[in-house]
């Protein structure tokens, strides 16, 4: 027989690997536990010492089940497409399979079945069949319960970003996108009224969900332009009304995160006040924006009419 250890791959080991291999299945179950192995679902063993993170259950039931295709909100991870709120370690795992799908084990998966399945809809990310950036981006869009959601997943698609603390470039193409979404699905209608909605230069979901409250109030803005200080360096602010050279700068949860970094956000901020271009500058919130969104016009507003 050959040891557990050897028969697994990426860290995970399936029980027909092992009774395949000569391991009696009477006596598997009580090895593996004794060994330190962690069940990750019927049939699937994580190897010792191993995180059960999404990415290893995603693998093994990849090996337990070689029709499912990542897809929707594990796709959009694979990607790194942000989404509007924060993944959690328990969201369900989304899989699609050709139709009629089965269930999978565990509670937290859902499998998508669908007819509408092609090749060209497929690609390997990060060592897992996923469906290709479009094809995500196309799923979500139309699956979306509202517009802010569907606007954020395409600007992230769409923009040059950093995501999770890993600078990225553009994953899909405005061309692509309108393509995927032109295809005669459920949801598609609405996903092709919000697809000019979307700008990708958006620096975040924060930026998106501003955006789109301040466009509804009848107030827009150039985003992320590039204006100069004095001294010729090159600034982004977030929004810019450039005939009220009033700028507007949304901050993340954890803009500051160290000293270092609140430092460099002061300088920032008094150099974007010396621009030629600009004249005052608001600062909001994430949680302003996303809680407090009439606030925020309001306040912008204002300035506007000063």
């Amino acid at each position: 027989m050959y040891e557990l250890a050897i028969l697994a791959r990426g860290g995970v080991l399936l029980t027909v690997w092992a009774v395949a291999a000569g391991w009696p299945p009477g006596r598997l179950a009580g090895r593996l536990r004794r060994d330190g192995w962690q069940r990750i679902c019927r049939g699937a063993w994580a190897a010792p010492g191993r995180e059960l993170d999404w990415r290893l259950r995603a693998t093994a039931l990849q090996f337990l089940r070689p029709e499912l295709v990542c897809s929707h909100g594990t796709a959009a991870r694979l990607h790194r497409i942000e989404r509007l709120g924060t993944a959690a370690a328990d969201d369900p795992l989304e899989f699609t399979a050709p139709a009629p799908a089965r269930s999978a084990p565990g509670a937290a998966v859902r499998i998508h079945g669908t007819t509408f399945l092609t090749p060209h809809d497929r690609s390997i990310r990060r060592g897992l069949r996923t469906t290709t950036p479009a094809r995500t981006v196309g799923d979500l869009i139309r699956t979306s319960a509202t517009r802010e959601e569907a606007v954020v997943v395409a600007d992230s698609a769409l923009a040059h970003r950093a995501v999770a603390g890993v600078r990225r470039e553009a994953v899909v193409r405005y061309e692509e996108l309108a393509a995927e979404l032109a295809a005669p699905r459920r949801g598609g209608g609405r996903a092709r009224a919000w697809l000019p909605l979307t700008e990708p230069a958006s620096g975040s979901p924060a930026e998106t969900v501003a955006r789109l409250r301040m466009g509804d109030a009848g107030l827009f803005a150039e985003s992320q332009p590039a204006v100069r200080t004095p001294e010729g360096r090159t600034l982004r602010p977030d929004f810019l009304f450039r005939a009220a050279g009033l700028a507007v700068e949304i901050e993340g949860y954890a803009f500051h995160g160290t000293r270092r970094a609140h430092e460099r956000d002061v300088a920032r901020f008094n150099a974007l006040q010396s621009c030629p271009e600009v004249r005052r500058v608001l600062r909001f919130t994430a949680r302003e924006v996303f809680q407090h969104p009439a606030r925020m016009v309001a306040t912008v507003r204002a300035a506007l009419s000063l």
